[in-house]
């Protein structure tokens, strides 16, 4: 096969990729708490017989964009945006640790809480649940404290305290479900540090007009790659012509 088709139809892979990424994160402009899907090309050698003249492009996991969102108010009691760096640490349906920016959070009939995606929201020891309650107040370092049903104001327990975590950005990578993960069954520590700001939400990072640009310049490169492919086609019909004129 000619090295100029192979790093076209390369290159074309690559770009389908990128711009399935790309859409992804456009799709989740308004997601709580989404993170960005970086995009990475490393250039590689063709190797072979022959002059090492040629390079084409090969997809690597670019990790995820770990910049900050805004935060809205909401004035939710189960609402919270975390500041800073940091994650807040939930149980996935493959029994997995998961992480999330997104701090919609939600009690289901038995008092667990749970995610956003109705996913069990980790406290220091396991999977919180709460007895019925008249309010619940989220400390700044997530400290739950209820107020139970039928109680007054004065009496105020302390139930758990959320699971806020801060691990390497460059250790964290997308689970099928979204959230961030850390490895095939890795656990990361709990960081005394991490902080939330209760009835807030933290918006999606993703700049809409970044990745409709980046949409619009990879649509130029699949174009261009097709041409090339056009031109390796025509060096092989020219060749052949040479050949059948010798």
């Amino acid at each position: 096969m000619d090295r100029l088709l192979y790093i076209s139809t390369v290159g074309l892979s690559n770009i389908d990729q990128a711009q399935t990424a790309r859409a992804h994160n456009l799709a989740n402009v308004s997601t709580v708490g989404f993170r960005a899907d970086l995009a990475r090309v490393m250039a590689t050698e063709v190797t072979g017989d022959g002059y090492r003249s040629r390079v084409y492009g090969v997809n690597e996991s670019g990790g995820v964009d770990m910049s900050y969102g805004s935060q809205t108010d909401t004035g939710r009691d189960l609402d919270l945006a975390i500041n800073g760096d940091g994650l807040l640490s939930v149980r996935l349906p493959d029994g997995q640790e998961g992480y999330t920016r997104n701090g919609a959070l939600q009690l289901d009939p038995a008092g667990r809480l749970l995610s956003a995606e109705g996913f069990e929201v980790l406290g220091q020891g396991g999977p919180i649940a709460l007895p019925p309650v008249e309010s619940i107040v989220i400390g700044a370092d997530g400290t739950l404290t209820v107020r139970p049903e039928g109680q007054g104001p004065e009496s105020l327990v302390q139930i758990d305290r959320l699971k806020l975590v801060n691990p390497p950005v460059a250790e964290l990578a997308k689970h099928p479900t979204g959230y961030l993960v850390v490895g095939e069954g890795a656990v990361t520590p709990a960081d005394p540090d991490v902080t939330v700001a209760s009835g807030f939400l933290e918006t999606s990072n993703v700049n809409a007009v970044n990745e409709l640009t980046e949409i619009l310049s990879l649509s130029r490169q699949y174009e261009l790659e097709v041409r090339m492919m056009s031109i390796a086609e025509e060096n092989d019909q020219a060749a052949s012509q040479l050949l059948r004129i010798g």
